[in-house]
């Protein structure tokens, strides 16, 4: 009985201590999709890892851009650092997208851009979203 109570005890204070360190960031539209709207959750892992979740909303997809693109690509730039490319983003066909990926960074600047390659390493000019995260 003990061990059980301990077990509910620590579960309940594990997920409060998730909660108050989750944080959300909302994304601002580029002027190339206006409609599009976001937003960014962050959480700690068991690691001390940071979850990075994106999600949109009415994010056209890419090849309806103009110019056209073939895939969206997640960035993250420390200040003062070199974007790294996070992967590609994908747009279901009711607009909505989300993306997952863990970090070790505290303070960057999250943005998704429009990019004709999904292995590319330098970002488009072609910013679609973007947001300041800092956990």
């Amino acid at each position: 009985m003990r061990l059980r109570i301990l077990l509910v005890v620590s579960m309940a204070t594990l997920f409060v201590a998730t909660a108050l360190s989750a944080k959300t960031f909302p994304l601002t539209a580029g002027q190339s999709v206006p409609a599009a709207s976001g937003k960014i959750e962050t959480g700690k892992d068991k690691n001390g890892n940071i979850e990075v979740t994106v999600k949109t909303e009415h994010l056209a997809k890419p090849g309806m851009l103009t110019p056209a693109a073939t895939v969206y690509v997640v960035w993250f730039k420390e200040q003062g650092g070199e974007p790294t490319n996070e992967g590609q983003y994908k747009v279901e066909n009711s607009l909505k997208g989300e993306f997952k990926t863990t970090t070790r960074l505290q303070n960057f600047e999250v943005f998704i851009t429009a990019e004709t390659d999904p292995t590319t390493k330098v970002p488009s000019d072609q910013v679609v979203l973007k947001a300041n995260v800092q956990v």
